[in-house]
């Protein structure tokens, strides 16, 4: 490793505190359902999947913790921002006094801008499909369940509305309901999934997802 890298490494290492400090303030104003307890979530299952994948762990880190700033602004005008390019924008500004090779803060910027399930930039990086994949992971599963209802609560949206046609609905509506979610979005990412280890985690937490839904929609029925 040369000295620039070192100093570089041991900078960003040092500052790690200040990072998370100002993603935790950019969040401060955002939704539970997309608050600092994902951003955490996603951490943890960034560096779980790149310590199996290898990536570099520091650009992980920081994209996990940064991943979301933009996150206000995309509800704030109800989906017409994208938190995934906003953020990128903002984190560019937070770090560019930070003293990094430019291909590592290039790298973090490209995995902010593109973990968008629905966005337009498509990860290229390792480090940037471990951060997709980590991001829908979180959005799966017991975790996924949890967060869907507590969005649609967020937003006034019901459980579930059988009266209505799924696809002329619309998010951050009164239609966007947990199921619709479920439907539109979250049964479809497994398939998404970029890296070997997220889609061997993303089966299992999907097949516990079907199988809630399922039910739900039995009990719902008052078929069970």
């Amino acid at each position: 490793m040369t000295s620039t890298a070192m100093e570089s490494n041991q900078t960003l290492a040092s500052s790690m505190d200040k990072i998370k400090a100002f993603a935790k303030e950019c969040l401060s104003h955002a939704r539970g359902s997309h608050g600092w307890e994902h951003t955490e979530r996603v951490h943890r299952l960034c560096i779980r999947i790149g310590q199996v994948e290898k990536a570099d762990l520091e650009v992980l880190a920081v994209a996990a913790y940064l991943h979301d700033v933009g996150r206000f602004h995309q509800d704030k005008t109800k989906g017409r921002v994208c938190h995934g390019e906003k953020g990128a924008e903002m984190a560019a500004a937070f770090l560019e006094p930070y003293r990094l090779p430019e291909e590592k803060k290039a790298n973090i910027i490209h995995c902010i801008r593109s973990h968008r399930f629905r966005g337009n930039h498509k990860p290229r990086t390792l480090e940037a499909k471990i951060l997709f994949d980590a991001d829908k992971l979180d959005a799966i599963g017991a975790i996924g369940v949890a967060r869907t209802f507590l969005f649609a609560g967020e937003v006034g949206a019901k459980l579930h509305n059988p009266d209505i046609n799924l696809a002329d609905t619309a998010p951050y509506t009164q239609e966007d309901t947990g199921y619709r979610e479920y439907m539109v979005k979250l049964s479809k990412i497994k398939d998404r999934m970029l890296t070997q280890e997220g889609r061997r985690m993303a089966k299992a937490r999907h097949a516990f997802m079907a199988r809630f839904f399922d039910r739900f929609l039995e009990e719902f029925e008052g078929l069970k």
